[in-house]
């Protein structure tokens, strides 16, 4: 839970809720918030009135609803009464992980997605960086891992099987 007291609805300002947003955490990486992650796209507030707009990292991802519910339960406990989730059916991108975000995969043991410019290629999935020794002596293993957002790798140096995050 964010740091400060509650307040009414119309004293809090986008970058408060933001950073009450910052203790939703993702449940399918549950070290990376939903605001790391880069899914909440827009908030605002009107009156006592909070609308969240957030994009599903893909379409028809399982935890959206759960995200939707902790948002609003988070945005309840701080007093705000009036609060909405809005799902937006725009793309998301893995670019829209903040740096705080990619160093928290990392630290967890998971590989940053690259940054891409342009369209996603199989080339961008050959070599990951290792999140263990930071070797781009990698190989890509299999494609699907655990979850529809994962690749599994090896590396070459330290011998370490690890997961990527796929770029998108």
């Amino acid at each position: 839970m964010a740091s400060f007291a509650p307040k009414q609805t119309n004293m809090y300002t986008k970058a408060d809720i933001q950073e009450l947003l910052k203790s939703v955490m993702d449940p399918e990486i549950p070290f990376i918030s939903v605001v790391q992650l880069g899914i909440i796209d827009d908030i605002r507030i009107e009156g006592k009135r909070v609308e969240i707009d957030m994009v599903p990292t893909f379409a028809g991802c399982p935890a959206i609803d759960l995200m939707k519910m902790q948002i609003e339960k988070v945005c309840r406990e701080a007093g705000i009464e009036e609060v909405e989730v809005l799902v937006k059916q725009k793309a998301w991108s893995t670019n829209r992980i903040s740096k705080s975000g990619r160093k928290a995969l990392k630290d967890f043991g998971l590989s940053p997605p690259p940054k891409v410019e342009g369209e996603v290629d199989m080339q961008l999935l050959q070599h990951a960086e290792c999140p263990k020794c930071g070797s781009t002596r990698t190989r890509l293993l299999n494609t699907f891992g655990p979850t529809a957002c994962r690749a599994i790798h090896h590396c070459d140096d330290c011998h370490e099987t690890f997961e990527q995050m796929k770029p998108l």
